[in-house]
Formats: C-alpha cells, structure tokens, sequence
C-alpha cells in the first residue's frame, strides 16, 4: 500500500490529477449542499492529505482534532457523497488532524478560491522536513498521552505501553477486549505510536480483521496469496481490530492462524482487539483461541463516572478559549454513559453549537442541546436496583432489605440503600418506606441523616457509597 502526499502549494504532485482537478466539483457541491455559512465554517478551511491508490482513500486535514471530529460526525456521509459522485476516483474519505508547517496553503480553498475568480498569491513553499512515514492503516494522531486511564482501563493501559515500549514485553499476543466505544482502537493505535518511535524502520501493520479477511480472498482470487503471505509476516508488530468478524470464515481463519503463529515464533508483537473475551467468541477455531488465551487478556470495563468526568475535564483543558462550567461537565457525565465515544461527541457538538450560535456553555443550553442524547442514555435507576446492589456489596440476603432485622450488619446496608434511593430516585419518603418492608417516612429521614454524617467521619462508608453510585450509575 503506497500513500502519496498532495503537494499544498503548486498543484498536483503526488496527488492524482484527477482528484485535484476534480475537488473544485466536490467544494461546490458541499457548499451548495450545506450552506454557504456551515461551509465557510468548518469545510473550507479542510485541506487535501495523503491518498492510498490501494484503497482510494483520501484524508482532509483539518487544524485540530476537535475539528477533524466535529467534521467526520457531521458532515462525513456528505462528504463521501459527493467525491463519489464526482468520480475523481476516490472511494473514501478520512477527516484528521493536520501535522503543524508553517506557511502550508490550504489546497482545497485555493482551488474554491480559483473556481470563483479570485486570485491569491500562494505564499513561498517551505522547505519540506523529513516525515517518518505513518505504519500501514495508521495516522498515528492518537498516543498514550492522550488516553484518559481510570480503575476500568488500567489494565488493558498498562499492557497496551508495555507492548508499545522498547524492551520486549513478558506476553505476546495481547488480547483487549471491551464494548464499542470505550477506546481500544485508540490503545491500537497508541501502541504503533509507540513502538514506531523506537523502532522506526520496522514494518508495521494495522489492519481489521474485515480487512485481512478482503485481501486475504482478493489475494486467492488474483492467484497471489503468496504476496499477502510475505507482506503480513515482515511486520514486527501486528495490530488487528474487531476479530470477532472472522467467525465462521474458515479458510480466512486458517490463514489467520498460520500468520499469527510464524509472526510469534519470529518474535513478532502481536495485537488483537474484539468485543468480548476469547472464549465467548463463537463460531472460531479453538487454536485460535488457544493461542489467543495465551498470552495476556486485557479487558476494558464501562467508563465509570470519574473516568467519564476526568475525560471531559482533558478535553476542557484543550480548548483553554472553552468557557464550560464544571455544573455542564457533571451533567455530560453523569447523562452519556453508553460509550466514551457518544460522550466526546456530545462534548464536540456542544461545543460546536456554541460557537455557531454565540451562546454561552451554560446548564440551560446544554440541556437543550442534548435533549436527544441524554434521552436515548437514560436509564430509570430503582429502589429495587439499588436494594440488590446493597446486598450483594454488604453479602447479605436481599430479603433484608425488607425484613425487621436490627442486627448492626443488617441496618446498616439498610440504611444505605434507603440513602441512596433518596438521592437517585424519584420515590417520595413514604414510598421508600413502604418499599423497604413498610416503614415510616421518618425512618427513611434518620437513615439518610445517619449516612451524611458517616459519610463526612468515616471514609469506609464514603467509599462504599461512591462505589455503589458509580456501580449503579453505568
């Protein structure tokens, strides 16, 4: 696979014809199709990237990643409509940060620019600094460094640098495993980061396992599987994403195997990423798993609240112009539990609305804003969720919750969980009362006055507490 760079200056070296030429029919038809104002906004300023002849993808460069992720949500199934319609001969698109030169011309508005009559004095072209060129599939625009790590990705963080660092690591493969959204891709790609820092001249493949399966068979179509054979086992570092696709596809299982077993004899790193553990994929060859299994397993557990808040406080930190009061952090965190993802992109759209409309980041408007998003994650807590957490953290039968116990290892869990039910539902005192074996609502009151005290004197129960919340929150 060849990645060529568009020239930012003068046109067209590198970069197909056809495409430069053509991006003036593209520019028009996202203008026309968006507005003049979103355009001038947030797709003008886009300038044309490196393109794979291999796969027909182009990358547009935009001036940060809020704005590469703001574009890619918004305005991506757009942008692929119209540079498949004007049929330059590019098959995707890829919306990332740009690297920082100084003095670079925004090819995409020099070619408006042209299209309108207007005429600009292209600045001097700079002297061109030498740039390692990214690992095949990588941008290599997410590092460790900007992965936020809490108590549910430790693990999975921790293994992810040691396979990235310069010493060898104690396991090979390693195995990370989590839902969508809560960041394996990025450790994939922090690892390349990494490891290409240290050892530059390795070979370096990332690819899905839809994508291994795609040319794997064009490769046995075309008569050339040798080629594919060669090209996967000169990697020194292997990275494969979502293998769960390989299910039921035997022959690509055949070759998948053979691949990652020449790779760990050779001393080759290998990196695998699915949706859930080994063992529970179905439909897959059990020496795969074997082998699998036998490295180091990492999994990554739903982002709790402090993960989510400790997130958007790093993405705060990188817009410093950002006035955003904590009150909208905690609201965004405590609303968007599904994944980290539909978080960052609720904070980027909140953050984008702002700045169209001019209005402050207040409660009021992010409210408004995400009335959508924080519907679709709303999850009714119940007094009867918050009784069989209690239970099981403080192993009691769960029947003691209503029972008339007053034994102290009984009350207090009790007392927890009328607390708690207080603090996270709608139910009136009496109705909590009722729920929890008939009780008066002024049992209710001196249960939840105990708590707050204990919370301030003992930090046992305070720790319980947050746990359960966080537990019951996800």
């Amino acid at each position: 696979m060849t990645l060529r760079r568009a020239d930012r200056g003068a046109p067209a070296e590198g970069c197909p014809e056809a495409i430069v030429a053509g991006w003036e029919a593209v520019t028009a038809a996202l203008r026309s199709g968006v507005g003049a104002r979103m355009y001038d906004q947030w797709l003008k300023p886009l300038r044309l990237g490196s393109y794979c002849d291999s796969t027909g993808t182009l990358e547009l460069l935009a001036g940060s990643d809020f704005t590469a992720n703001f574009i890619a949500s918004q305005f991506g199934d757009r942008i692929r409509l119209a540079v498949r319609a004007a049929q330059i001969g590019v098959e995707e698109i890829r919306v990332v940060r740009a690297p920082h030169r100084a003095g670079a011309v925004n090819t995409v508005e020099r070619i408006a620019a042209g299209a309108t009559g207007g005429e600009r004095s292209a600045p001097a072209e700079p002297t061109p600094q030498p740039r390692r060129p990214a690992p095949d599939g990588l941008a290599l625009r997410h590092s460790f460094a900007d992965f936020v790590v809490g108590e549910s990705n430790r693990l999975a963080c921790s293994a992810a640098q040691a396979m990235g660092a310069r010493s060898a690591p104690l396991f090979n493969p390693l195995y990370i495993h989590g839902g969508t959204g809560q960041g394996k891709t990025h450790l994939l790609h922090a690892i390349a980061a990494a490891y290409a820092g240290h050892f530059p001249a390795h070979q370096i493949i990332y690819m899905s396992a839809e994508k291994f399966m795609m040319e794997f068979v064009t490769a046995m179509r075309a008569n050339d599987s040798m080629a594919f054979k060669a090209r996967l086992r000169a990697a020194k570092l292997l990275l494969v994403d979502d293998i769960q696709f390989i299910a039921g596809k035997g022959s690509t299982q055949e070759e998948f195997l053979h691949t990652i077993n020449e790779l760990a004899e050779s001393g080759a790193r290998i990196v695998i990423s699915a949706d859930r553990a080994p063992q529970h994929l179905d439909a897959v060859d059990p020496r795969i798993l074997s082998r699998l299994a036998g490295g180091l397993v990492a999994d990554i557990q739903p982002a709790d609240l402090d993960l989510r808040r400790a997130i958007l406080e790093a993405k705060r930190a990188s817009l410093p112009d950002a006035a955003i009061p904590d009150a909208v952090l905690d609201y965004l965190a405590r609303s968007i539990r599904s994944n980290l993802r539909e978080l960052e992109g609720a904070f980027n759209k909140l953050i984008a609305y702002a700045q169209l409309t001019g209005r402050p980041v207040d409660m009021d408007f992010a409210q408004a804003m995400l009335a959508d998003a924080v519907r679709a994650n709303a999850r009714r807590i119940t007094v009867d969720d918050i009784q069989k957490a209690c239970a099981a953290h403080y192993r009691i039968d769960p029947a003691e919750m209503r029972s008339k116990r007053r034994a102290r290892a009984v009350a207090r869990p009790r007392q927890v969980a009328m607390y708690l039910a207080k603090k996270m539902t709608p139910r009136s005192l009496p109705e909590i009362g009722r729920i929890f074996g008939g009780r008066d609502h002024s049992t209710v009151i001196h249960a939840v006055r105990t708590i707050e005290e204990l919370r301030q004197s003992n930090a046992e129960i305070d720790a319980d507490i947050r746990k359960l919340q966080r537990q019951l929150e996800m």
